[in-house]
């Protein structure tokens, strides 16, 4: 035997690890993005009716269904943070696992709200909470998993690859759900909320199963860099690690624009429609015109994004949502002509929608280079619980400016430059943060 012999026969465990580890990442980033569909269908099948229960089921005014949803948003946004820092302790695996029997469990609690003879409001507030709760637990887990494939691919390119990221294709897959859920909700309305709400307990059950058997330990696609990370860092430090990046804490609040920005699709645009006197069933129209740019749209812009640069491509996202709100800010709504109210709206919903898309996965695709040898959850979190606290404090602003100049027809524009300046503001220092802190080419 020479020694070619001998270097082949030593090479072949190698070789067939390497196979092995190929084969479990592409097995996996399917299993991470259909993850995401399955958990928004769940999600959009039972949340977008939580409103009307409120209203019908419980007799309760608008102010109040505000107040109680809004907890809900809060609960699981705001919490994000502690998310995040329960994955880097006990892995990610487990925690969505953990978040998938919570949100069953709160769905469980809403549908349990309404078997008595009367509804019990205190078991349907708890039910929204496990809900929002649910989704803090498994949102930055889902995250985490999907970074560690993204980084995995990145190392596996001999060369610079200039392609669309991991967090786009989350993008499109979550928007897949968030189309369908509302529609299976809608078909199983008949028999009922509680009905609706049982299906999702139990949807989220089977997809807690499915992932069970799916995402085995070790985690294929994060256990590359989980490895590197605790030669370098112990998981215990990374809240701290976190906390302490100054970088990092900067961008998250300036980055929070862009959550309080997309989350006026379910606020500023509604009350907007109403004000023209649109009828309200456009607002469906609008959602379906935010779903076909999200799925058509997405992945150009991704493409783009990996020409033009990370700091670029966020400039110019914030930029295209501070235009779409002042074209509401400062354009008469007859400018395209007499009742072309609705047209004046959906071009600035486009570009609300254009602008979130191009910073939105850009801005979690710089999480894990961020956080460089610390794990990433809490670093995921603190950008999601940044982004919750803006929605929170930033809906409360805008509706106070709106009730001071609704009834006038001066200072309109005011509540709109609630959500332009803190746009603005995240172009301008966004950007220069970026360029900063992340070398360029990472």
């Amino acid at each position: 035997m020479n020694w070619l012999e001998i270097l082949a026969k030593l090479s072949a465990p190698l070789a067939s690890k390497r196979s092995m580890k190929t084969r479990s990442s592409r097995f996996e980033v399917p299993v991470l993005l259909g993850t995401q569909t399955l958990f928004n269908i769940g999600f959009y099948a039972v949340v977008p009716f939580l409103a009307v229960v409120l209203t019908n089921d419980f007799l309760l005014a608008s102010t109040a269904v505000g107040l109680i949803l809004g907890i809900r948003t809060f609960a699981q946004q705001g919490l994000f943070l502690a998310g995040g820092t329960l994955a880097d302790h006990f892995g990610a695996r487990k925690m969505i696992l953990i978040g998938c029997a919570v949100r069953a469990a709160g769905f469980l609690t809403l549908a349990a709200s309404l078997w008595a003879s009367a509804p019990v409001l205190w078991l349907f507030v708890v039910g929204t909470l496990l809900t929002g709760f649910g989704g803090a637990l498994f949102s930055p887990g889902l995250n985490i998993l999907v970074a560690a494939a993204q980084v995995a691919r990145e190392q596996g390119d001999h060369q610079p690859v200039r392609r669309a990221t991991l967090f786009a294709w989350l993008s499109i897959t979550g928007e897949i759900g968030a189309v369908t859920g509302p529609l299976v909700g809608s078909a199983l309305w008949g028999w009922g909320f509680s009905t609706v709400a049982g299906f999702g307990a139990v949807f989220f059950v089977i997809i807690g199963i499915f992932l069970a058997c799916t995402l085995r330990n070790p985690e294929p696609a994060s256990a590359p860099m989980e490895s590197t990370l605790r030669k370098v860092s112990k998981p215990r430090g990374s809240l701290r690690e976190c906390l302490k990046d100054r970088a990092f804490l900067s961008f998250c609040a300036l980055h929070a624009a862009d959550l309080l920005a997309y989350n006026q699709l379910y606020l500023a645009i509604p009350l907007e429609l109403e004000r023209q006197n649109t009828p309200t069933q456009w607002l469906g129209l609008v959602f379906a015109w935010i779903s076909i740019t999200t799925l058509t749209l997405q992945l150009p812009i991704s493409w783009i994004a990996a020409r033009i640069g990370s700091a670029a491509m966020l400039r110019l996202g914030y930029l295209c949502s501070a235009l779409g709100f002042s074209l509401l800010a400062f354009l008469p709504a007859t400018i395209f002509g007499a009742g072309s109210e609705l047209l004046r709206i959906l071009c600035a919903v486009t570009l609300m929608t254009l602008g979130h898309m191009s910073v939105n996965p850009t801005a979690l695709s710089l999480v894990p280079k961020f956080a460089g040898s610390h794990p990433a959850g809490s670093y995921f979190g603190l950008l999601s619980s940044c982004g919750g606290l803006a929605v929170l404090l930033g809906n409360m602003l805008f509706g106070w400016s709106l009730s001071i100049t609704q009834h006038g027809e001066t200072f309109v524009f005011l509540p709109w430059l609630v959500l332009i300046i803190p746009l603005l503001l995240a172009s301008w220092f966004g950007a220069r943060v970026v360029r900063r802190s992340i070398p360029a080419g990472h």
